[in-house]
């Protein structure tokens, strides 16, 4: 479904709005209009019209909780998956990419190559950028805030991230959703190993020495892309 730019525009143009989006898209778990009450300081009521606005222009998706618990039952709220674009006049990036990835495969081998290496190096960048503008330490910083910064690099490519970390210092990855979806369908193969050579880059600048394993894709009809980070 597309988007008007004009009514993507009008919703966020409240402050407090914007705020609200950012605050649910960085969150790693589903959030309540009580949860934005209490973080905003505002009512509940205002809160659900800030959300509700949200949900309509289909920036955020929400679904009911089934917990059993009693009371009233509560709507959670989290990132829609629709990879939306925010600029105006809307610019067509993904013709631009279509183009491009298939001008690089059009050289056979060397084209694929070449653009597995640019996903790593668009990956490493967005990093290596986040990590200055974020100002942290990547000698003292803890395992929760390194992931925490991949969590919201990861988001503002339109994704919709699960990072859960297991034993043996593994992480379990999940993308719910795809940038390069559209493209994806045309050049399966190579646009995954681009994607997962961008995910890669990101790791890596965080982590140093890894494996990413791909357990399950999207584009071979499961619900989500699932990894398997492994630190060495």
């Amino acid at each position: 479904m597309d988007h008007d730019a004009q009514k993507l525009t009008s919703a966020l143009a409240d402050p407090t709005r914007f705020s609200i989006y950012q605050f649910v898209a960085y969150s790693k778990d589903p959030i309540t209009v009580q949860d934005i009450a209490d973080h905003f300081s505002i009512h509940p009521n205002v809160a659900r019209l800030h959300l509700t606005k949200l949900e309509d222009v289909n920036l955020l998706t929400a679904v009911t909780d089934k917990s059993g618990k009693g009371g009233r039952p509560s709507r959670l709220y989290s990132l829609s998956e629709q990879v939306v674009s925010l600029q105006f006049p809307p610019r067509d990036y993904q013709l631009l990419a279509d183009i491009a990835i298939e001008s690089l495969l059009s050289l056979g081998e060397a084209g694929e190559a070449a653009l597995i290496k640019m996903g790593h190096r668009i990956g490493t960048e967005m990093a290596k950028r986040a990590v200055v503008r974020s100002g942290i330490n990547l000698q003292t910083a803890s395992m929760e805030e390194k992931l925490d910064l991949v969590h919201r690099i990861v988001v503002a490519q339109g994704l919709k991230p699960d990072i859960e970390a297991m034993a043996e210092g593994k992480l379990r990855f999940r993308v719910n959703n795809c940038t390069f979806s559209d493209s994806a369908k045309k050049y399966p193969n190579a646009v995954c190993q681009m994607h997962n050579a961008l995910l890669m880059g990101i790791f890596e600048t965080y982590l140093g020495n890894i494996e990413l394993r791909e357990d399950d894709s999207k584009i071979r009809g499961c619900q989500s892309c699932n990894y398997t980070v492994i630190q060495y």
